[in-house]
C-alpha cells in the first residue's frame, strides 16, 4: 500500500529536517520543495515570498511525487497576506497544484479549534510588527491571544541556529498563566525533538509551525496522524476543525 503522500513548500533552508523526522514517525512520505528569497521577517520581503509566481513553481517540482495534498509551510509568509488573502493563497495554490492546499497560518488555527481551545499564549521569533499581523490572523478565527512575546529575529536563518535549549528558553520564558496553550509559529524553528519537553515544562499544549503544518497536510490528505511523540495535537484523533 502506498503511503500517504503530502508535499510542502519550504522557504530557503532553515529547519526542513523536523519532515523527514516526522515522516519515519509516522509512515508517510512528506517530500519537501524549496522556493527562494529574502529571508528576512519584513512584511514587503514575505509578501514576495509568499506570491502566486513563487508557489506555483514550488506546486511543479512537488508534482513527481503525485501529493494527495500539498502546504505552504511558511507562516508570516501566509498570515502577512491577512485572513483573506491566505484564503486566496491557499486557494490558488490547490488551484495549480490540483489537490487540495493549506498553509501554515491555518494550520494553527484549525489545531487550536481541534483541541477545543480558545486562549493562547504566542512566543514568536519575528520583530514585533510581524508578530501582531500573527496575533491579527488568530483574533479573525476567534482566538484570544493573551500575550505575545517577540524575539526580534530577524531572518529565518538565524531562527534555523537555535539550539533545543534555547527553543525551551523561549517557551518557558514566555507562557502565560491564563493561556489554554503555548504557540510558537516560525517553520525556520526545530521543534518536533524538543515537543516532548516542552509540553512537560509547560503543562499544557505547545503547538509549533512545523508540527502543526504536517498535522494539517495529513488531515487534508484524509489522514488521522496519530503519534504522543509530537505533542498533544498528535496524541489521539480531533474532529472539530474549522478553515
Amino acid at each position: 500500500m502506498r503511503a500517504p503522500t503530502v508535499g510542502f513548500i519550504y522557504p530557503d533552508h532553515a529547519a526542513e529536517d523536523d519532515y523527514p523526522l516526522a515522516a519515519e514517525a509516522l509512515g508517510a512520505h512528506l517530500p519537501v520543495a524549496h522556493i527562494y528569497g529574502t529571508d528576512l521577517h519584513a512584511v514587503p520581503e514575505l509578501l514576495e515570498l509568499g506570491s502566486p509566481e513563487k508557489l506555483r513553481g514550488g506546486a511543479a517540482l512537488l508534482a513527481p511525487h503525485q501529493p494527495e495534498a500539498i502546504v505552504w509551510a511558511c507562516t508570516s509568509g501566509s498570515f502577512v497576506y491577512g485572513p483573506t488573502g491566505a484564503r486566496d493563497q491557499a486557494d490558488a495554490l490547490a488551484t495549480a497544484a490540483g489537490v487540495p492546499a493549506t498553509s501554515t497560518s491555518f494550520a494553527f488555527t484549525d489545531a487550536v479549534h481541534a483541541l477545543g481551545l480558545r486562549t493562547v499564549a504566542v512566543a514568536a521569533s519575528y520583530p514585533d510588527d510581524v508578530a501582531q499581523l500573527f496575533v491579527e490572523f488568530l483574533a479573525d478565527a476567534d482566538i484570544d491571544v493573551v500575550s505575545m512575546a517577540s524575539a526580534g529575529i530577524d531572518t529565518a536563518a538565524e531562527v534555523g541556529t537555535l539550539t533545543p535549549d534555547q527553543v525551551l528558553q523561549l517557551a518557558v520564558d514566555n507562557d502565560h498563566p491564563d493561556a489554554q496553550a503555548l504557540l510558537i509559529p516560525d517553520t525556520a524553528m526545530r521543534t518536533l525533538a524538543v515537543l516532548p519537553d516542552l509540553e512537560a515544562r509547560l503543562g499544557k499544549p505547545v503547538l509549533t509551525a512545523n508540527q502543526v503544518t504536517i498535522w494539517a497536510g495529513l488531515r487534508l490528505a484524509g489522514v488521522e496522524p496519530v503519534s504522543p511523540a509530537f505533542g498533544a495535537l498528535f496524541a489521539h484523533r480531533k474532529t472539530d476543525v474549522r478553515r
